[in-house]
């Protein structure tokens, strides 16, 4: 995208005022949606993003800016106008550019960008199609498929110049069910860090019935009556809950403000024997999966939580100066706009020994939570409400009648320390993390957990 030389003289008139670090980040990036509704293919529709973000750091300083032009003289006038915010003394710094490849373990078999519009279009019917026609009840179904090629550049002070190419695919249903006047949605949507060869994994026909089963099961549904009691969390988007409520504050963004319930806290227990936590960038074609962070640093597999001690945070190189600790492949950001922080890539529970049978019939009354929905936590304090989207009464040990409206309740640092049972079925699921680096792909995950008193929401 830019060559060697520009990007030295970019590098080298950031730091000319007395910065100690200077960085450049450059995308490229393509996306693709195509969109169903009513029956019919409504959008197709096309971005381009390219542009450029400087960052300066000196000590837990920071000051950054962006351009949308690659060309040497823009670049030169947005380093310079960032340098001159330090009011420093002159420097005269020089940079040496050694190229390094970190390898790539995301092979891509049907790159999203050239492959014919037919094709996707096509696709796209049929996850629509099986949905539709999946019960007289369902009323209405949208349907989407994108695909996205994010090129980046990484060039700073230290010497490091590197690149990666991300290629993603995703396919997104969703249903409303509607009877004697109610309404009731479904939604199933997943993603890899692949292209077209996704639908090898996921037929486009079982994506779409999954939506509509949602929002017909929930549209006969009670409600569930409000307290405490034990909750079985199933796998996938049961990660959610972990995502949330505990893993942002396992971020150095807020570890190293004070603002995370768990700072200053590495060697304590902190969770249940039974939990593992990991966060793990480098699983192939994974939806949140990164060979290289946004600052350039190889992705990682971090364990956080072991046997419910914890044993690192995710730390991106601002935070890891705040901190006094080395950034561990844990920065990202949107694009060149947004400043990159520590963020999420694959975090999950790892798979425990309870067989999935004996958490179920554990519960003499409770809750199990099929799918979980949306939901808001302080990061501070933990505190957290999420939506059930898809909920079963457990009574005398069975799963029995669909409830909806249950939302959890609770604080991220009591959960982790309830969760007495871990079965052995971890799955993954994805989403869009929103934070202040804007929104990157991650995935969340878990194997069925209970958890042995919670707030369960309702009437």
């Amino acid at each position: 995208m830019i060559s060697r030389k520009i990007l030295t003289e970019v590098l080298e008139k950031a730091l000319s005022t007395g910065a100690d670090f200077a960085e450049v980040y450059a995308e490229y990036t393509t996306e693709n949606n195509l969109f169903m509704v009513d029956n019919r293919l409504d959008s197709i529709t096309d971005r381009v993003i390219s542009g450029v973000g400087i960052r300066i750091l000196k000590g837990t300083r920071c000051v950054s800016g962006s351009c949308t032009s690659l060309e040497r003289s823009d670049l030169l006038a947005c380093a310079g106008r960032i340098a001159d915010a330090l009011d420093g003394v002159p420097e005269n710094r020089s940079v040496h550019l050694t190229e390094r490849l970190f390898g790539d373990i995301h092979p891509i078999r049907i790159v999203p960008q050239t492959a014919d519009t037919r094709t996707k279009i096509d696709l796209l019917k049929e996850g629509y199609a099986a949905a539709r026609d999946y019960h007289e009840d369902i009323a209405q179904v949208t349907a989407s498929l994108l695909s996205f090629d994010h090129q980046i550049l990484v060039a700073n002070s230290d010497g490091l110049y590197t690149q990666d190419r991300q290629i993603r695919t995703r396919m997104a249903v969703s249903a409303v069910a509607s009877k004697n006047g109610e309404n009731q949605n479904g939604s199933c949507a997943p993603g890899r860090r692949m292209g077209l060869e996704l639908f090898d994994l996921y037929a486009p026909a079982d994506i779409g019935r999954e939506a509509a089963r949602q929002a017909v099961t929930m549209l006969s549904a009670g409600y569930i009556k409000a307290g405490r009691m034990p909750v079985a969390i199933e796998n996938g988007f049961g990660g959610v809950i972990f995502h949330e409520a505990c893993g942002h504050s396992l971020e150095a963004s807020c570890v190293s403000i004070g603002q995370s319930q768990f700072c200053g806290k590495l060697g304590q227990k902190i969770a249940n024997e039974k939990v593992t936590a990991i966060d793990d960038g480098t699983i192939p074609n994974a939806w949140g999966s990164i060979n290289i962070d946004d600052e350039g640093t190889p992705a990682q597999r971090k364990v956080l939580i072991e046997n419910g001690i914890l044993k690192s945070y995710m730390i991106d190189k601002l935070n890891g100066r705040r901190m006094g600790m080395e950034a561990n492949g844990s920065s990202r950001r949107q694009g060149y706009q947004w400043d990159t922080t520590s963020r999420m890539t694959n975090t999950y529970i790892a798979a425990g020994t309870d067989k999935n049978e004996d958490i179920i019939k554990s519960i003499e009354y409770g809750l199990y939570a099929k799918k979980m929905g949306g939901g808001s936590v302080n990061p501070a304090t933990g505190s957290f409400n999420f939506a059930v989207n898809e909920g079963y009464i457990i009574r005398n040990g069975q799963i029995c009648e669909p409830v909806r409206g249950a939302s959890l309740i609770g604080k991220g640092s009591d959960i982790i320390m309830d969760i007495d049972m871990v079965g052995q079925n971890m799955e993954t699921a994805q989403g869009m993390c929103g934070a202040s680096s804007g929104s990157i792909p991650t995935d969340v995950g878990q194997p069925l957990i209970r958890v042995s008193s919670i707030t369960v929401g309702g009437r």
